[in-house]
């Protein structure tokens, strides 16, 4: 028997080809791409890669119309430039399937990979990726990681078929390109009626999601800050706060703040009771990307991409999973003995097995195709920096829930101050636990000092503490993917594309996501007129009815028509509303372009806006790229408000900063005479301290000196500088003292070492210069 067994990427197939071998796997060549023909228990295999997706859905015909429904695969060579590099992959699949008489499916297990896999058999065994196949020669491999023992045990055990299955993906596939195709049609034809051409996109997850920014965007707007003031009272060197709370009368804080004073306090209760800390529960992708952007600052898109890399290189499980269980097929202790033979892991990983710990905490989630991240015990022999990190924080994870509960020690006292209540807050770790295994979290300790339960006590101090009330958060990129998985909207393959969809199409902005005046333009206009695109209840509905798929309690054909029908409605509604549509759309993108208007450009009077670079990082450009490219940088993670005003000295656009809660401005220009004094001191420079003095002497080390204005009128000079030996051969430079008002700023460089002259080779005739001139 001749066997085609498809991977999902050329790295897996590979790992396919040898753990399934017999001997090793001979390699071989078609158009430049490998594949590998190997024997197994008397059949020929041929194990063969695929790059992702090899076809697209697109529109049959040339029908302008909306709405679009009439669709169908094509190989993605045909439709995209940038998947042109595919068509050697499907033309050498095709060859070697040719004369294949079985098929294997070996592409990621989900749904994806049914779809990836299925269409490529289609098209290589009906000639046609339309055309409904025979599922009775096509078997489905199943494995959650890349390891020999895996892979083997995943071929021996193939399933059938599973038409339910491909058809859900299929139906998904379909819903999300009709829904896409005809609403951003719409959206781009609204806008275009107005003479402004703009690239556009409305999904149905991406409705939804900008629908749940913008709300949070309007409470964020709307939120008028309120003053309020908490009373403080200090016993015994400890902060209690008053249970009132927040009090918005400021006479009546400050008069309970005085009253403190007066009395002594009276400890009415103290209650110490410990509670057991349980490890975190093994990652699922969500919590992986929500823990990897908290502890290691990474963008969740970059974290499932990490992932992929570390489970296709076998060193952790499949990562795409939303389940939290780690069950006892996995062989669980085999696991923990190899990550034992790994000097970073060896001390965590023998006390587990010292103890015999291999029963793991685990959460509520499940997933019946992969059971939670988990790392294999193969150890990584490279990785890139940030792919070490992961790679860390994810053992770590997983040895911390098979280790002890750990133990917090919480204190309460409750003081009454006359008629006012008092209380505060304590807690410290008393036994580290899983802590210990898992650095990557440590719970907030704070100690109160012993109380004596009816004892009294000195008021030392009392203080009526102003504060602000405090608009909602905004979301982080892992922070809304968590919401979306809350709501049950998108996938955990597809959420963080659909953020990074929004940041594309300029809806929204920064790392602490903020909706654009565009994107709310565009939200706005949707909510009045086509409110059905933002209801998430709708897109959940559907999402709900793809399961039932998979259940055969209902048929592709159904779903994709209640698709139709919501389509067909929502286009009726958009095309008789085009034109409040088109002013609203032309409004926000008005407003945006003028909000990102920084000034005019130096070199040739264009404006300059803000614009990101493929890392993400933002920058002020000339819009008239790429005739001018002149460009400034901008600092990060921060927002960039135009004033209208230009530096005296550099003559760029001054800007108004926001970042971390804290604003200035600033010119664009870095060489600014302006921020002379925003350089740190060298390696080795002397930082002065604020201090009287009247002068300045330095002999040795050579002093660079430089000058810039001060707020105060002291000369801050660090008393340090002020004597520092002479090596023999340089003379001591005594320097004159500053003026007042002008603060100095001292780098001390150590003077370079003396070389001995090298001999030098005789010259070859030249032309020109000679040695020491060039």
């Amino acid at each position: 028997m001749r066997s085609l067994i498809i991977a999902e990427k050329p790295s897996v197939a590979l790992k396919i080809a040898t753990a399934l071998s017999e001997a090793a796997p001979f390699r071989k060549n078609f158009n430049g791409v490998s594949y590998y023909e190997l024997q197994s228990k008397g059949d020929t295999l041929y194990v063969v890669a695929a790059v992702g997706h090899l076809f697209s859905l697109y529109q049959k015909g040339a029908e302008k119309k909306l709405p679009v429904f009439d669709v169908e695969w094509v190989p993605s060579f045909k439709v995209s430039k940038t998947s042109y590099f595919t068509k050697k992959y499907l033309d050498t699949i095709k060859e070697v399937g040719k004369n294949c008489d079985s098929f294997v499916n070996a592409c990621d297990y989900d749904i994806e990979g049914t779809v990836i896999g299925t269409n490529i058999i289609k098209y290589v065994q009906a000639n046609d990726v339309n055309k409904e196949i025979s599922g009775d020669k096509v078997r489905r491999m199943h494995f959650s990681t890349t390891t020999r023992s895996d892979l083997l045990a995943s071929y021996g055990k193939a399933d059938s078929f599973d038409r339910n299955y491909f058809d859900a993906g299929e139906t998904r596939h379909v819903l999300d390109w009709i829904w896409g195709i005809n609403l951003s049609r719409a959206l781009m034809r609204a806008i275009s009626s107005m003479g402004q051409r703009k690239v556009m996109s409305i999904g149905r997850v991406q409705g939804p999601t900008l629908a749940i920014l913008a709300v949070r965007e309007k409470e964020i707007k709307d939120f008028k800050p309120q003053d309020f003031w908490k009373v403080i009272a200090t016993v015994n060197g400890y902060d209690f706060e008053n249970k009132r709370g927040q009090i918005f009368d400021e006479a009546l804080a400050k008069e309970i703040a005085a009253k403190a004073r007066t009395e002594p306090a009276l400890v009415e209760k103290v209650d110490v009771h410990e509670s057991a800390l349980r490890p975190f529960p093994p990652f699922d992708l969500t919590s992986l990307q929500l823990e990897a952007s908290r502890a290691l600052g990474l963008d969740p898109s970059k974290t499932l991409a990490m992932a992929q890399t570390l489970y296709e290189g076998s060193f952790i499980s499949y990562p795409r999973t939303s389940s939290q269980k780690l069950p006892p097929s996995l062989n669980l202790p085999r696991i923990i003995t190899e990550l034992s033979k790994n000097p970073a892991y060896k001390e965590l990983a023998d006390a587990l097995i010292k103890t015999s710990r291999f029963r793991p905490a685990e959460g509520l989630k499940e997933d019946e195709a992969h059971p939670a991240i988990y790392p294999t015990g193969e150890k990584p022999a490279r990785l890139a920096p940030d792919e070490a990190k992961l790679y860390d924080l994810i053992v770590k994870r997983f040895l911390s829930v098979f280790a002890e509960w750990a133990s917090v020690e919480h204190t309460s006292v409750a003081v009454a101050v006359g008629a006012e209540k008092y209380e505060a807050q304590g807690s410290r770790v008393t036994k580290s636990g899983w802590l210990s295994f898992y650095n990557y979290y440590k719970p907030a300790e704070n100690s109160i000092p012993a109380f004596v339960q009816g004892a009294k006590a000195k008021v030392d101090k009392s203080q009526h503490k102003k504060l602000v009330t405090k608009a909602p958060d905004r979301f982080s990129k892992a922070g809304i993917i968590s919401l979306l998985e809350k709501k049950g909207l998108g996938t955990k393959a597809t959420r963080a594309a659909i953020i990074d969809t929004l940041f594309n199409r300029g809806y929204i902005q920064n790392k602490r996501i903020e909706v654009t005046s565009y994107g709310m333009s565009v939200y706005e206009a949707l909510k009045a007129y086509c409110e059905p695109i933002l209801d998430e209840s709708m897109t959940k509905k559907l999402d709900d009815d793809m399961e039932e798929i998979i259940s055969g309690k209902t048929t592709k054909a159904a779903v994709i028509k209640e698709g139709k029908d919501i389509i067909t409605s929502i286009i009726m509604t958009f095309t008789k509303n085009q034109g409040a549509i088109s002013e609203s759309l032309q409004k926000g993108l008005q407003l945006t372009k003028e909000s990102n208007v920084l000034g005019k450009c130096l070199k040739d009077g264009g404006n300059l806006v803000v614009k990101y670079s493929r890392a993400g990082k933002q920058f002020a450009a000339c819009a008239n790229w790429p005739n001018c490219n002149n460009t400034y940088p901008l600092p990060q993670n921060a927002k960039i408000v135009p004033t209208g005003k230009v530096c005296e000295f550099c003559k760029t656009p001054i800007v108004k900063v926001f970042r971390q809660g804290k604003v200035f401005e600033m010119d664009l220009d870095p060489s600014c005479i302006t921020k002379k004094n925003w350089a740190k001191p060298a390696a080795g420079a002397k930082i002065a301290p604020p201090a009287k003095a009247q002068a300045l002497a330095t002999a040795g080390p050579v002093a660079v000196v430089q000058a810039a204005p001060a707020p105060s009128k002291s000369l801050a000079i660090s008393p340090s500088v002020q004597k520092l030996s002479t090596p023999p051969a340089q003379k001591a430079t005594p320097l004159a003292p500053a003026p007042a008002g002008v603060t100095v700023h001292v780098t001390v460089r150590k003077p370079a070492k003396a070389r001995k002259p090298a001999a030098r080779p005789k010259a070859k005739p030249k032309k020109g210069k000679d040695e020491d001139s060039k």
